[in-house]
């Protein structure tokens, strides 16, 4: 379960950006949306969704950009460039591109995360100097990472290497480490390396490689972090299919069938030996199955649907958070309303996932669908550029500016009552295209005296 998200000096989020999904004090109503989790004594609570809202290039993307990254970091190992990865979201292999593009005295750059898994309560924050935007040539240098497990510290790394209190991870610790903690410290010590993390480097040979494995495997299989989901292309693996025949899979196909699509069914077509699949739209033909290229046939929409419906499928099975960039593209609301509520359904989100996302569409401002922490806004500065996140529950209840539960969300958000939200007119650059003269004042005078 992701309890909280924080950057800094991340692209367009300058300043410290807190992406919290925690449950707000005070709020009430929509109980179902939240999600807890006993480890020991203490409960933790979580939102088991969060919709983003914010006008083109606020800094929405960035926020699941920041989250994309620093998951690519931390299973890299390292502050070096990924010269092989292919990502939409560049900045996770080129970290040059990370850093504020008005920054001009190499501030440093954080992340941190804080979730829950395996019964402990996870948190790791890491700050570096990755230089100044674009400046790859920079020499990077971690000077702060820090590991603590169950509030307790595991690790702290800051110029200096200090190793807490190892007790509440004793099982986990490789075999005979209290006979060999002084030694393995003090080697540890004296192996820090400026552009490597020490989770992923000396904690996990010396220290713990079932903890270290046990982050890696949450950010490998249970944080996904989709960006551009535009482009996501979903391949199914059939195992024992032979070439060229077809897979349907009954889930996908009755979900799509339900959606909407122009064929019999929809299918996977396995392409060759080792068991590659491309999606098909299938066809009964006088007694035989005939099967196309799924894009010739069904609409953008549907296929969207049917490469998101199994990523859906596979956060509610095992309990994973999806944040996920262009969530309602070329989609219905109806639809997208409805997995929404399947996340907010006890009886059906048994594994506690969690879904995020950023949308454009106003018909999710609705306070029977989220709770008022769970609407999230970006808006950015026109002068600096500097994008600034905050909640729709940080307005609170009373005062002026108070928001209450009763309120209609939709109406206020485009009275510009919360911001995040920009005020467009293209009418001067369609008149310059046409040439046509703006009225002087004296003119624009003169005319609607006369009207």
């Amino acid at each position: 379960m992701l309890l909280e998200f924080k950057t800094k000096n991340y692209k367009s989020f300058k300043d410290e950006l807190v992406f919290s999904m925690t449950p707000a004090p005070k709020q009430k109503g929509l109980d179902y949306s939240v999600i807890q989790e006993k480890i020991g004594k203490n409960t933790y609570k979580g939102l088991s969704s969060a919709v983003i809202y914010g006008p083109n290039a606020s800094g929405k993307t960035n926020i699941i950009g920041a989250m994309d990254t620093f998951r690519s970091i931390i299973l890299r190992g390292n502050i070096r460039n990924d010269r092989d990865l292919i990502n939409p979201n560049i900045a996770s292999a080129r970290l040059e591109l990370i850093p504020n593009n008005l920054s001009k005295n190499c501030e440093p750059s954080s992340f941190s995360i804080k979730f829950t898994e395996m019964n402990m309560l996870i948190e790791y924050s890491l700050i570096a100097v990755l230089g100044n935007f674009l400046d790859e040539d920079y020499p990077r240098k971690i000077i702060s990472e820090t590991l603590s497990v169950n509030e307790q510290m595991i690790f702290d790394r800051n110029g200096n290497l200090e190793i807490g209190s190892l007790d509440c991870i004793k099982d986990y610790l490789v075999n005979e480490f209290d006979k060999n903690k002084k030694y393995l410290t003090m080697v540890a010590k004296n192996n820090l390396i400026d552009d490597e993390l020490f989770l992923q480097q000396g904690f996990k040979s010396m220290f713990s490689s079932r903890l270290s494995g046990i982050i890696t495997e949450w950010l490998t299989n249970k944080f996904l972090t989709v960006i551009s989901a535009n482009a996501l292309r979903l391949a199914i693996m059939v195992k024992n299919m032979k070439k060229d025949s077809v897979y349907i899979n009954s889930i996908i196909n009755n979900a799509a069938k339900h959606f909407g699509i122009n064929s019999n069914a929809l299918g996977y077509l396995v392409k060759n030996d080792n068991n590659e699949t491309t999606l098909c739209s299938v066809f009964d033909s006088e007694g035989k199955k005939v099967n196309m290229p799924a894009e010739h046939f069904e609409s953008l929409g549907t296929i969207r649907f049917v490469n998101l419906f199994p990523l859906i499928l596979e956060t509610l099975l095992n309990g994973n958070i999806l944040a996920i960039d262009e969530f309602d593209a070329s989609i219905h609301p109806i639809a997208l309303m409805n997995i929404i509520n399947i996340f907010h359904n006890n009886d059906i989100n048994i594994n506690h996932a969690q879904l995020i996302f950023n949308t454009h569409n106003p018909i999710f401002l609705n306070k029977n669908l989220f709770r008022r922490d769970e609407i999230k806004f970006v808006e950015r500065d026109d002068e600096t550029h500097i994008s600034i996140h905050y909640s729709l529950s940080d307005f609170g209840t009373s005062g002026l500016t108070g928001v209450r539960k009763n309120e209609d969300y939709m109406s206020n958000y485009f009275v510009d009552r919360y911001g995040a939200i920009k005020d467009i007119d293209f009418t001067p650059m369609v008149k310059q295209a046409l040439h046509i003269e703006e009225d002087s004042e004296e003119d624009y005078r003169r005319r609607t005296d006369n009207e």
